[in-house]
C-alpha cells in the first residue's frame, strides 16, 4: 500500500471519528441542558404556580426577577414552533416544559383562566458554552484537514519520485527530477539526479568501450578465419578454428549480456511454439552430427517470449551440455511448458548461482576451457522473461531446467 493511502485511510478514519464524537457530544450536551432546565423548572413551578393561583401578580414578578426569568407574551406563536417535553395536568391546572424550534427551553403554567409562559434567561449562558464547544470541534476538523492537505503536498512530490526512479531503472538513464522544494524531499531529489548522472556517465563509456571492443575484435576475426581457411588441414587448424570460433561467440555473447544488463534491449514477446523454439536453438549450433542430441517433445506447448533470445539461452545450455558432458548426446525434453537439458558428468561442485555470474570458470578437470558468459546470459534471459532457471544432478546427468510456468516479470 502507497504511502498516499496510508495517509488517506487515517485521514478518513480520523474525520470520521471527529465526526461521530462531535455528533454525541453535542447530543451529549443538548441532554445535559435540557435535563438541568427541565428539573429546575419543575423544583419553581410549584412556587411560581402558587403565586399564580393567588393571583398575586407583584409576587409573581418579583420570583421571575430573582429567577432571571422572562415572561413570553406571545404565546400563540411560541405553542406553534414548539414541543412540549414534560406535561402535568390536574382538573384545574397544566403544568407544560416546551422546546423550542430554536432549542430554547420554555415553562408554560395555566390555572383557570390564568396562564404564564416564562423562559429561563440563564440557559443563555449554557447553550453559549454549548456552541463554543461546537465552534472548538469544528476548528479541529479544519485543523485535520489543513494538516492533512500539508501532508499530502509534502508526501506528493514522492509519487513522481518513485515513478522516476523506476523508469530510470529501466533504462531511461537521460531521466531528471525536477526539484522545487528546500526540504528533506528536496535534498533526496537532488540527491537522485547527482547519482543519475554519475551512472549515466558510466553506463555510457561502459557502452561505448564494449561497442568500440567487440566492432574491434570482430575485424580481425573475420580476418584469422580468412586465414585459417588458407592454412593445410591439420589438427593445429582445427584448434585454431575452435579457438576462434569460441572468441567469435564470447564477443558476440558479451554484447548481448551488456544490452540486457543495461536495460538497452525490450523484449520483443510474441506466441511461439515449443517446437519453433527448439528449432531455432539447434539452428544456431550449426551441429552437423544431429545424433549429439537427443530430442524428445512430449508436449508441444505456446510461450510467450522473445524468440531470438530464448532460443539463444536454449542454445547456450545444449552447447554447454556439449562442451562439458562426459558422454554424447545431450538429451532435451520438454513437457508441461518445461524445457530440460541433460548430460552425463560430474555434479557441480558449486551452485548454480556460481555459475551464472560473468566469467566463472567451471571444473578445470574437464579439460574444458569456458568463459563463464553462457550461463550468465542464460540466467539473464530467463529473468528477463520471468521464467524460472533450475539446476538438479540426478542419476549421473547434469539437468539444466527452464520452467516457463512463472508468469512473473523480473526485467
Amino acid at each position: 500500500m502507497s504511502i498516499f493511502n496510508k495517509v488517506l485511510i487515517l485521514f478518513l478514519i480520523s474525520f470520521s471519528l471527529m465526526i461521530f464524537v462531535s455528533s454525541e457530544t453535542n447530543k451529549l450536551t443538548q441532554n445535559t441542558i435540557e435535563s438541568l432546565l427541565k428539573e429546575k423548572y419543575i423544583q419553581v413551578s410549584g412556587e411560581l404556580f402558587t403565586y399564580l393561583s393567588n393571583n398575586d401578580k407583584n409576587a409573581l414578578k418579583k420570583k421571575l426577577n430573582e429567577l432571571q426569568f422572562k415572561t413570553i407574551e406571545d404565546k400563540e406563536h411560541y405553542f406553534e414552533s414548539s414541543t412540549i417535553i414534560y406535561k402535568h395536568e390536574t382538573l384545574l391546572s397544566t403544568i407544560n416544559i416546551l422546546r423550542h424550534e430554536d432549542d430554547k427551553y420554555m415553562l408554560y403554567m395555566k390555572y383557570l383562566d390564568d396562564d404564564i409562559l416564562v423562559v429561563d434567561m440563564s440557559q443563555d449562558k449554557s447553550f453559549a458554552k454549548k456552541e463554543l464547544l461546537n465552534y472548538m470541534i469544528v476548528a479541529d476538523i479544519a485543523i485535520l484537514i489543513i494538516l492533512f492537505l500539508i501532508i499530502l503536498k509534502m508526501i506528493y512530490p514522492l509519487r513522481g519520485i518513485s515513478k522516476s526512479i523506476k523508469k530510470f531503472g529501466d533504462g531511461d538513464y537521460s531521466l531528471r527530477i525536477k526539484n522545487n522544494s528546500k526540504d528533506e524531499i528536496g535534498e533526496v531529489t537532488n540527491t537522485f539526479n547527482s547519482m543519475a548522472i554519475n551512472i549515466e556517465e558510466l553506463i555510457t563509456s561502459r557502452q561505448r568501450l564494449l561497442r568500440d571492443i567487440g566492432h574491434e575484435l570482430k575485424t580481425p576475426i573475420t580476418k584469422s578465419k580468412l586465414a585459417a581457411e588458407m592454412i593445410e588441414d591439420s589438427k593445429y587448424k582445427s584448434i585454431l578454428n575452435r579457438a576462434l570460433l569460441q572468441i567469435d561467440e564470447m564477443t558476440s555473447e558479451l554484447l548481448d549480456l551488456e544490452k540486457l544488463n543495461a536495460n538497452q534491449y525490450k523484449l520483443e514477446v510474441k506466441k511461439i511454439s515449443c517446437e519453433t523454439l527448439v528449432a531455432e536453438s539447434l539452428s544456431k549450433l550449426f551441429i552437423e552430427d544431429e545424433t549429439l542430441i537427443d530430442v524428445k517433445i512430449e508436449s508441444n506447448f505456446n510461450i510467450n517470449a522473445d524468440l531470438n533470445y530464448l532460443s539463444i539461452a536454449l542454445k547456450n545450455l545444449i552447447d554447454n551440455g556439449l562442451k562439458y558432458g562426459l558422454e554424447k548426446p545431450v538429451y532435451l525434453l520438454a513437457k508441461d511448458k518445461q524445457i530440460f537439458v541433460k548430460s552425463r558428468g560430474k555434479k557441480l561442485d558449486n551452485s548454480l548461482q556460481y555459475y551464472c555470474e560473468a566469467f566463472t570458470q567451471g571444473d578445470n578437470s574437464r579439460n574444458q576451457e569456458g568463459y563463464g558468459l553462457g550461463l550468465s546470459l542464460v540466467k539473464r534471459i530467463l529473468d528477463k522473461h520471468g521464467f524460472e532457471f533450475l539446476y538438479f544432478y540426478e542419476e549421473g546427468f547434469n539437468v539444466f531446467n527452464i520452467n516457463m510456468n512463472s508468469i512473473s516479470r523480473t526485467s
